[in-house]
């Protein structure tokens, strides 16, 4: 969990934004049944150097559950070794298996490397923008 953790701060960081997750709270996330959480990684011996997560989620629109893909990140000393595409891959093939029909994921307009790795991938590009609104407590603060 350290070192997911780790990962994530530097998928953060290389995002503009900051990672918050505790072990504790991915913990629950990911074992605690039903999982709300899955997470692929890939290492190197002890060193973990690229992650996926994606969780179920429900499409009004479609009338059907899909797999959101949170994340998708691999390290920058670790790119251009396919690791990224087996991640990807993995997180397809466990969409298909549990008879999801579709993966939907974001990235920011700038990160035009990804744009092209999605688009290798066979992935559709939309123009939605995605927000964020802080609610309860953390609206008040």
């Amino acid at each position: 969990m350290p070192a997911l953790l780790a990962l994530m701060a530097d998928h953060a960081a290389f995002e503009r934004g900051q990672a918050s997750a505790q072990a504790s709270q991915l913990s629950r996330a990911l074992f605690e049944s039903p999982a709300r959480l899955f997470v692929w990684v890939a290492g190197d011996g002890a060193d973990l150097l690229g992650y996926a997560a994606a969780s179920r989620e429900f499409s009004a629109w479609q009338g059907g559950e899909h797999l959101h893909m949170d994340c998708l990140f691999v390290s920058a000393a670790a790119r251009d070794r396919g690791l990224g595409a087996r991640l990807a891959q993995a997180v397809i093939a466990f969409a298909a298996a549990e008879g999801l029909a579709q993966v939907q994921w974001q990235t920011p307009a700038w990160n035009r490397d990804a744009v092209r790795f999605y688009e290798r991938l066979g992935a559709v590009g939309t123009d939605k923008m995605g927000f964020s609104l802080a609610c309860g407590e953390a609206r008040a603060a």
